[in-house]
């Protein structure tokens, strides 16, 4: 089963292309990285995901729903965590995620419910009571990862979510994200960092607008590179 599906994605700005003619497919339950470096067209992508911006032309389908056809049904299954925050540094964990239920159409018992559960599974119940503007980066984006399961999507996209973190915070992030995949989540993950991509994980590297390889990162790399040296090769850049 297919959980996130797209076809000749195509967009610019102005005259500057910012993808060409990109595909991609990731299955139920599996973790896809999309690598490149900054510049490469990830959050652009991640914006015609979203329908942040719309494609001349093209396919997005998300858990099963065309996302020009039905827009509404489709956004339903997604999940989104940006770049940057957008939680209210103001408010406790548990009032940005009672808000962000309440746009869903979530209250009372079910609401609680559901936030406890998105809580328990990124380890934040003992800090619901704490403003965001205490915590550290790390669980910021514990918060906001919790915040996006609240509605119990299928697919969940997160653009470059272990920026600005330090190196166990980052660790800590991936691996939740990993799990998410393996309790059957699909995850979307962009990032500039090898690091951050398993053996195993579905890898798609993008590159000046343009899909240069797609295939498990194992296989990427090859037996007798590292994926961040074969990365280098592929694009002339830090990893």
């Amino acid at each position: 089963m297919t959980g996130l599906r797209a076809s000749n994605l195509s967009f610019s700005y102005g005259e500057k292309p910012a993808l060409e003619d990109v595909s991609l497919e990731v299955g139920a339950g599996r973790f896809c990285a999309l690598l490149g470096p900054n510049g490469a067209g990830k959050s652009t992508l991640f914006g015609l995901l979203t329908r942040l911006l719309v494609a001349p032309s093209g396919m997005i389908e998300i858990a099963g729903h065309d996302l020009a056809r039905a827009p509404r049904a489709a956004l339903a299954r997604l999940g989104i965590v940006f770049q940057q925050s957008t939680l209210d540094l103001d408010l406790t964990v548990r009032q940005n995620l009672s808000y962000f239920a309440a746009l869903h159409g979530l209250s009372g018992r079910r609401a609680t419910t559901r936030i406890d559960a998105a809580l328990d599974r990124m380890e934040m119940r003992e800090r619901a009571g704490e403003k965001v503007r205490a915590l550290n980066g790390g669980h910021r984006r514990r918060t906001e990862l919790a915040r996006a399961l609240l509605h119990d999507p299928s697919v969940l996209l997160l653009d470059e979510p272990t920026v600005g973190l330090d190196a166990a915070a980052r660790a800590a992030i991936t691996a939740h994200a990993h799990a998410l995949a393996e309790a059957g989540k699909t995850i979307l993950w962009a990032t500039h960092l090898t690091d951050e991509v398993q053996p195993g994980d579905d890898l798609i590297i993008l590159h000046r607008a343009r899909v240069l390889a797609r295939g498990t990162a194992q296989d990427i790399a090859g037996g007798d590179r590292t994926l961040q040296e074969r990365f280098l090769s592929m694009t002339g850049t830090a990893a």
